[in-house]
């Protein structure tokens, strides 16, 4: 027996954030570590009454020729564990550069397409307390703050699928150990030893670490505590964004500014990052760096004019920090709103079609006088230009507007603004 995992109240602890679920997923590589889940997922599920279904999925990326012989693995010592199981493929051309995070997307969407197929709620991933020292130790190197070096969550989601990490916690020696003792052999992928990618060579660089004490275990701890930190932080955030921050209907933000000046730097710059986020549409990466310059400016009251920043342009104005999304900047084209469906408008807007029309068509407002918004809201516009340029509209087949930005004029149309 290996000790800390295999009791049915060592496995009921490891599973428990599923264990209401009807069915779940795995992805299993083929390598120790994933193994060892499906090993842990299967004997825990034997000991339950109404045990979800567990789906096993493992992917050829398409990279190695021995990929296709390591799904075959998986799929045998699952069906040997009965547990059904799906070998997918990542098919098409590759990118040159940025390879290993464009198998990790084709990876997770793959896998979130099958979960659909199979009814599966949450996808279990084998990532283990190794892998979340590494992560620590690359974020703190790229200047991550608090949000950063808590490290991965426990729960997340991904490409569209909820992912769940129950070994978060577990020492890898001990999974391959358990997959050994198991009588299986677990494949090996030689990019795990290729010092091209930054987390091998972090890898390689903890057992010198180790021996100063900054091992998997206490890095692990101090992203624990982080964690901790870091929600606190949220928790003082959120409480001072809904006291000093106002959302208009074209989706722009106002901040108002003695008290924002007054706040911490960390609890500043949470509300101004989300700020950015929501005005934004969402901008991806979300440096750290650039929020806390354009804190400090603002502090110092040295900002320009206008500047931009994360898709948004930031201004001070009347005793505020305006934000407004920056116009053309990767808007979206015109969509067609699909009778009774919905969709996300620059990851700002919600947008539902309530009725059976398949005529509606939503798109950015652009250039529109201040004086015809007016007439259409019942009130002065004061919102800043490139607010009103690029919130969405709502028109008909016969050009008829039936919504502007939040606002909607029409029963068929109900628009949110995102804020979470």
């Amino acid at each position: 027996m290996t000790p800390g995992l295999e009791t049915p109240a060592e496995l009921q602890a490891l599973f428990a954030a599923v264990a209401d679920q009807p069915a779940i997923a795995l992805a299993i590589s083929g390598g120790a570590d994933s193994l060892a889940l499906m090993l842990l997922a299967q004997r825990w599920a034997a000991g339950l009454a109404n045990p979800p279904t567990i789906h096993v999925y493992s992917v050829d990326h398409g990279l190695r020729p021995e990929a296709a012989d390591e799904v075959a693995m998986v799929l045998e010592a699952a069906a040997a564990l009965g547990l059904p199981a799906r070998g997918l493929a990542w098919s098409g051309p590759k990118p040159v550069s940025g390879l290993q995070e464009a198998a990790r997307i084709a990876r997770y969407r793959l896998m979130a397409a099958a979960m659909g197929d199979d009814g599966a709620s949450v996808l279990l991933t084998a990532h283990h307390r190794q892998d979340q020292a590494e992560t620590v130790l690359m974020r703190m190197a790229h200047g991550s703050g608090l949000e950063g070096l808590k490290g991965m969550t426990a729960m997340t989601e991904i490409e569209g699928a909820m992912v769940h990490r129950p070994l978060l916690g577990t020492d890898p020696a001990t999974l391959r150990e358990f997959v050994l003792a198991a009588g299986l052999v677990p494949a090996e992928d030689p990019s795990n030893h290729d010092t091209h990618y930054e987390r091998v060579r972090w890898r390689q660089t903890m057992p010198m670490l180790a021996v100063l004490g900054l091992d998997a275990a206490a890095i692990a701890q101090f992203a624990e505590r982080a964690a901790d930190a870091d929600a606190a932080i949220a928790q003082m955030a959120d409480g001072c964004f809904a006291e000093i921050v106002r959302l208009d209907g074209f989706g722009a933000a106002r901040i108002e500014l003695v008290p924002f000046v007054g706040l911490s730097p960390a609890i500043s710059t949470r509300v101004l990052g989300r700020v950015l986020k929501i005005v934004g549409g969402r901008q991806k990466p979300r440096a750290l760096g650039q929020v806390e310059r354009l804190r400090q400016s603002i502090a110092d009251n040295s900002l320009a004019k206008a500047t931009t920043v994360l898709g948004c342009v930031i201004r001070l104005k009347d005793g505020a920090v305006a934000v407004a999304r920056e116009p053309g900047r990767a808007l979206p084209p015109d969509a067609m709103l699909l009778p009774h469906g919905e969709l996300v408008w620059d990851e700002r807007f919600r947008i539902v079609n309530g009725s059976d029309q398949a005529d509606l068509t939503a798109s950015v407002a652009d250039y529109l006088p201040r004086h015809r918004l007016e007439e259409f809201l019942g009130f002065k516009v004061t919102a800043p230009a490139e607010a009103i340029r690029t919130a969405p509209i709502v028109r008909d087949a016969a050009g008829g507007v039936l919504s502007l930005g939040g606002w909607s004029f029409d029963e068929r149309i109900t628009v949110q603004l995102l804020i979470d």
